[in-house]
């Protein structure tokens, strides 16, 4: 089984999780200011468990994959600086509650830690390549957030999760139908997810975290 197969077998959830009424706002400009830098204070607090998340991969990861998870936590790292970069500049607070859809994600990912490493790393390709596909989806981007759409569909990222896709390939190539299955599983996992990050970001609720003042 490789990554692509998991595309084809799953293609209306996928669509899900890389097209929302959330990215057509981005790209069309008819997002509410205040929905995009909801989802923007979520999504920082779901980078830095993703860093704990892909840390703890890299511990069991072979040697044939070190370099690109290493790779991945130095721009997840200087991610986190951006974020905060871009919330000094917006006047958004950073130490929000996460929101219910957000926390689950975040323990979905920390369950990953039982998993086998093939089924981790899988997670790890598909949640990488859902966000690049929704960003592409979302391009040029209204010029509200053109500056956020060009910073999530770089050819670097977009060589990261090529790179991740071949090491999944590889990983699963050598797993048993039981890993198999159970990557699988943490791919349709990942995409619901990913949809139910975006329809969080749309809710409008204040506990979602947002703009301060």
């Amino acid at each position: 089984m490789r990554p692509r197969d998991l595309l084809a077998r799953h293609q209306e959830l996928w669509r899900g999780a890389t097209r929302h009424p959330f990215l057509d706002g981005v790209r069309e400009g008819t997002l509410p200011r205040r929905a995009f830098e909801r989802w923007l204070v979520q999504d920082y607090l779901f980078v830095r468990e993703g860093l704990a998340f892909q840390a703890r991969l890299l511990a069991r990861a072979p040697r044939r994959d070190q370099r690109l998870l290493i790779g991945g936590l130095v721009a997840l790292e200087e991610e986190l600086g951006w974020f905060e970069e871009q919330a000094r500049r917006r006047n958004l607070d950073l130490d929000a509650r996460p929101h219910p859809a957000n926390a689950a994600y975040c323990g979905f990912l920390a369950g990953l830690e039982g998993e086998p490493y093939a089924a981790a790393l899988a997670a790890l390709w598909a949640l990488e390549r859902a966000y690049l596909e929704a960003w592409r989806g979302a391009a040029p981007g209204h010029p509200e957030y053109r500056e956020f759409v060009e910073h999530w569909t770089t050819p670097e990222f977009a060589d990261y999760v090529s790179g991740l896709e071949g090491a999944a390939e590889a990983a699963l190539g050598e797993a048993g139908e039981g890993t198999r299955g159970r990557a699988e599983e943490a791919f349709v996992g990942v995409a619901r997810f990913e949809r139910g990050f975006w329809e969080m970001a749309l809710e409008g609720t204040e506990e979602n975290g947002g703009r301060v003042g």
